[in-house]
């Protein structure tokens, strides 16, 4: 009976002491050590690549978010503010969206099929008002001209990126909007163009947030 219980004893402070240690070991230990070498090796990114503006964080390179003005009274959805280069859709556009705002909460697709009559209303809502936005007394945007991420949303939705493309359409109207001229503006998309990864992975791409600061920096310039 003792002996049992002598037995007992031994084990219960063995598993005891192997929780303990291993806690110590995985729970603090480990972390702490991934933590440091992540921070020593990659701070920008363990920190969640974050872009700062006038010494603020603005927002994320890795996460798109939207520029729009804002909400009057009665207003339901905001209209965008188009002296901002504007990202692409967050999901979709009306009520079958599963993302309309870049809420972090939420990533997917909207899962609507390419013949899908809801699908093709939005599309081509969003290019009559890419092509509206975007033209200006000496510029005019035709319906072939937009590029298919200006009016549909990426596969998580949440893409901060846009095509240099769209960025070059929407050139004249940041121009004019902010009292630019338009090689200026030209030339600050230009610089903000990133590669292809390692040369040939991806597409060439524009993050608008990026981009935007810039943009804020040049008029503060001029001004």
């Amino acid at each position: 009976m003792n002996n049992s219980v002598g037995n007992t004893g031994r084990l219960l402070w063995a598993g005891l002491r192997a929780l303990l240690v291993l806690t110590v070991i995985c729970g603090v230990i480990y972390p702490l050590a991934v933590t440091g070498i992540a921070q020593a090796l990659f701070n920008d990114k363990a920190n969640g690549s974050e872009i700062k503006s006038e010494g603020k964080v603005v927002g994320s390179e890795l996460i798109g978010q939207r520029y729009d003005l804002p909400l009057k009274k009665g207003q339901e959805t905001a209209e965008p503010d188009l002296k901002w280069f504007q990202p692409r859709p967050s999901n979709g556009l009306g009520e079958n969206s599963v993302n309309t705002q870049y809420q972090l909460i939420l990533s997917g697709a909207t899962n609507l099929a390419g013949d899908n009559k809801d699908l093709i209303k939005q599309v081509k809502d969003a290019q009559a008002a890419v092509v509206k936005d975007n033209s200006t007394a000496d510029f005019k945007v035709k319906p072939s001209d937009v590029p298919a991420e200006a009016v549909t949303s990426s596969g998580s939705g949440l893409d901060p990126h846009i095509s240099p493309d769209y960025a070059d359409l929407q050139v004249h109207r940041i121009a004019e909007k902010n009292h630019l001229g338009v090689a200026q503006v030209q030339k600050l998309v230009d610089e903000h163009v990133d590669g292809r990864i390692l040369g040939f992975m991806g597409e060439p791409r524009v993050n608008v947030l990026q981009l935007n600061v810039a943009l804020k920096e040049l008029v503060a310039d001029k001004n």
